[in-house]
């Protein structure tokens, strides 16, 4: 099988989506199929002058004027049983340059669509945002064939075409990092404790994730506040991601826990799955999800996950996940929400020796069915069955 995989441009330092497209360039090439990767390159972008406006607007110019006549040209030395595969939603406005051609969408999420159609409330979309968002669109509509994620993100897809597509399938994401338990976590704290100067040695909560609204990193720490006033902060709060927000910071700072609360960027992967390891509860109140790593990483490290019981995060943790509601946009109903959140949170602390094993054992065969190799399989029995069917 020969592939033309469509990736997003280096230049954009995406981090989930370059992991996502390797796993699938590396999965088909060990399986002997032919891959080349595909993406615009930084031309006119680096005339920017590392001005972020400036970037943005030649960026597209890079992205959608050159790419897509070098894509063209590139297309005459291309056989007519290539598969040209997308991988991600996102990349629309090129598909229309092989519609006519084999070609399969791997769908994420739709959550910059949605928030720029008005479907999310807490979110808002500028005007360009909102043109953009409907030039993306205007591309993926032209596809035939589908491969969502989660029932969820396939639940939105199909919102958002006005045609039904050959073909539409569910292939859950594979895990595309050693994520595994250990068996001594106090090893991993001291070590996580002697690098980063804090005492983790009793265990800690956990939080990965970026600053986007729909991660809802302002609940974790309203969740763990909350814990600390009406129950008692045993241990300390490390947030993983991006550098925090000056209304994160701000929250930080009066909140009563303000010493036990840490922030942490830029962790390299090694780092990242010590931090799952050592992890005594992951808490991950995403308000929207396309799928959300970090419940199956978390689990494959052998730790327990605190998760919004909407889907897909139910989806995805099913019973071996713990489950809070989803945090609402009335104030007035937000402090009953970090009660309950921190009750929850509170339960999953005092489980007994025997308790917390039962339910770590259960994260850990859960996340197993989350593997590279059965991502891989799925897509490459998909991806021969578009082959054949057009």
């Amino acid at each position: 099988m020969k592939i033309i995989l469509f990736t997003h441009p280096t230049f954009l330092a995406h981090q989930s989506m370059p992991r996502f497209a390797q796993m699938i360039a590396v999965g088909m090439k060990q399986k002997g199929h032919e891959v080349q990767a595909w993406s615009p390159r930084a031309l006119f972008f680096k005339l920017a002058f590392k001005k972020p406006m400036l970037e943005k607007w030649l960026g597209y110019l890079d992205q959608y004027v050159i790419f897509p006549i070098e894509v063209k040209l590139k297309l005459f030395n291309c056989s007519k049983d290539t598969l040209f595969v997308f991988s991600d939603n996102a990349l629309g406005p090129w598909i229309p340059l092989v519609k006519k051609r084999y070609h399969v969408v791997h769908c994420h999420d739709f959550l910059a669509q949605q928030s720029s159609f008005g479907l999310l409330q807490e979110n808002k979309t500028g005007i360009s945002g909102k043109y953009y968002q409907k030039f993306i669109r205007w591309g993926y509509r032209k596809a035939d064939n589908f491969i969502c994620i989660s029932k969820k993100t396939q639940t939105d897809l199909f919102f958002m075409l006005t045609k039904t597509p050959k073909i539409s399938r569910v292939v859950y994401n594979g895990l595309n990092q050693n994520f595994e338990p250990v068996k001594n976590k106090i090893t991993v704290r001291e070590t996580l404790s002697d690098r980063y100067k804090i005492d983790l040695f009793d265990g800690y909560i956990l939080h990965v994730g970026g600053n986007a609204f729909y991660k809802n990193k302002i609940g974790v720490l309203e969740i763990y506040d909350q814990w600390a006033k009406d129950f008692k902060a045993t241990v300390p709060l490390v947030l993983i991601g991006e550098t925090p927000t000056e209304l994160m910071n701000a929250f930080k700072e009066r909140s009563i826990v303000s010493k036990s609360i840490y922030f942490i960027t830029n962790t390299d992967d090694l780092q990242l799955q010590q931090f799952y390891q050592g992890a005594s509860v992951m808490v991950f109140p995403s308000l929207y999800e396309g799928f959300g790593w970090p419940i199956v990483e978390a689990m494959a490290s052998g730790s327990l996950v605190i998760t919004t019981n909407e889907d897909p995060m139910r989806e995805v943790a099913d019973d071996a996940g713990f489950y809070i509601p989803k945090k609402p946009n009335d104030a007035e109903q937000i402090l009953n929400w970090k009660i309950v959140a921190a009750q929850e949170l509170e339960k999953v602390t005092q489980l007994s020796a025997a308790q917390l094993e039962d339910a770590i054992q259960k994260s850990i065969l859960h996340s197993k069915e989350f593997s590279a190799q059965g991502f891989v399989d799925s897509i490459e029995t998909i991806y021969l069955e578009i082959l054949q069917n057009k």
